[in-house]
């Protein structure tokens, strides 16, 4: 069994921790890292790259550009090192397809070094010493194990489908969640009927791509959420400038209890339909009902699903649903169910042995600070979090666009010299009473400038 040691230990390699390893690799830093990851290689919800889907941010928001557009390792580097600049200056789009930021990852992490692929951590605790990790790794493959001594982590795993308890005994072949999708998409073109449950962005895109088959494949299609409609998300230029670190610091410095009652509110902002997906859905309705055709489809909102479990003929499957609206009940037979019942954050398992001295809030959830370090006791060295503070940082945790600020701050945090600038970038809106203030009596110096002569 090896046993390495370094100066931070990075566990999982998604978006975010692969940004990081991108930033530290560009830096002249005396900083020996490890990312380690259980996967063989780089995968951005493979299953979901259905064609035609792009990002829901812009193509800017790639692994590093917000801190530093000079880096080797940006989106705009990648398409001049796939000899593609022009293609994509021609492409005039702004939002890149799904399956090209896949691949501008995966050729990102083909040059660095510090990544392990193939490492499935298994338990984060304290070394022997006292004063640094010892994260333990197994090759999920050949059972391999090794040892890692690192004197800061900082995790990054993501999070997981959400499948409720109630669906948990039917999952397999013909149940399964959107993040299985393109894997199980020709059993639903071979079916006969087809539901889809829920109405965020990946059940959306999956709705639109059976939407577009359904011609040759002839299958009846059901959408049902338990939301009150399928409503896209609040997209709109005004309110993008949330998605900065200036809202990101104002939401930190609120109370916890206003922190929760405002996410509450925030929905729309983050789990919708995005503009162009609910456009295409519509037009292809639409086209279906030229002339006298009529779409074999069914919409229905404010509808959850209750039970799921065989039909009574021992075909398919049985879903008992409530308009909860009204307070009623039907039942509703499908082949092929796909649920689009979201993601959740989970604490990882690997952590336990690091569970009684971390600090919680009243609701138990981890202690973060406002630079993304986790709080405790006895911790031998920094733990840092990436994309598991929302409820303290609020909806701007899992944004594409802000991980590059993210780890920015973590580097600063971690290294001597600070190698990227942490400083609050201006928008136009103000978010807090003391910086509008700020800012409108500065705006007024500038407009009405002493006068000397006076």
């Amino acid at each position: 069994m090896s046993e390495d040691a370094y100066d931070l230990v990075g566990v999982g390699v998604g978006p975010f921790n692969l940004g990081l390893a991108a930033l530290l690799d560009d830096v002249d830093a005396d900083c020996d890292a490890a990312f380690l990851e259980q996967r063989a290689a780089f995968d951005w919800h493979e299953d979901m790259l259905i064609e035609g889907t792009t990002l829901e941010v812009p193509f800017l928001a790639d692994l590093v550009t917000m801190v530093d557009p000079t880096n080797p390792y940006s989106y705009l580097n990648y398409l001049r090192a796939q000899n593609r600049l022009y293609e994509f200056y021609f492409y005039e789009e702004f939002f890149l397809p799904r399956r090209e930021y896949n691949d501008y990852c995966r050729w990102v992490a083909e040059r660095l070094p510090s990544l392990r692929f193939g490492r499935r951590v298994t338990e984060i605790g304290v070394a022997a010493d006292g004063e640094t990790y010892r994260l333990a790794a197994v090759d999920p493959e050949t059972g391999e194990r090794e040892t890692y001594l690192a004197e800061n982590v900082v995790v990054g795993i993501g999070t997981r489908p959400h499948v409720p308890d109630r669906f948990a005994d039917v999952l397999g072949d013909d149940v399964f969640h959107t993040a299985s999708y393109l894997g199980n998409r020709e059993r639903c073109l071979d079916a006969e009927r087809v539901t889809v449950v829920g109405s965020g962005q990946s059940a959306a895109e999956v709705v639109r791509d059976l939407l577009e088959r359904q011609p040759e494949g002839g299958y009846a299609l059901d959408w049902l959420t338990r939301s009150r409609g399928f409503f896209q998300m609040a997209d709109a230029k005004l309110g993008h400038m949330i998605y900065t670190p200036d809202y990101t610091d104002y939401f930190y410095d609120l109370d916890q209890e206003t922190k929760d009652e405002l996410r509450e509110g925030q929905d729309l902002l983050y789990k919708g339909i995005d503009e162009r997906t609910s456009a295409e859905i519509y037009d292809l309705l639409y086209e279906g009902s030229v002339g006298d055709a009529e779409p074999d489809v069914g919409m229905l909102a404010a509808t959850e699903v209750r039970e799921l479990g065989p039909a009574p003929d021992g075909e398919g499957y049985a879903l008992l649903c409530e308009q909860w609206q009204e307070n009623e009940r039907f039942v509703q037979e499908s082949d092929v169910v796909v649920l689009g019942t979201g993601y959740e954050r989970v604490e990882p398992p690997f952590a336990a042995g690091l569970a009684d001295r971390l600090a919680r809030d009243d609701a138990g959830r981890l202690d973060v600070t406002r630079d993304f370090r986790l709080t405790g006791t006895d911790l031998p060295g920094e733990l840092y979090v990436q994309n598991a503070e929302i409820h303290t940082h609020g909806i701007n945790a899992p944004d594409l666009g802000l991980g590059p600020y993210r780890n920015a701050v973590i580097l600063d945090d971690l290294l001597a010299d600070s190698p990227y600038g942490t400083e609050l970038a201006d928008v136009f809106q103000s978010f807090s009473v003391d910086d509008y203030l700020e800012r409108r009596e500065s705006a007024r110096r500038v407009a009405s400038p002493p006068n000397p002569d006076a």
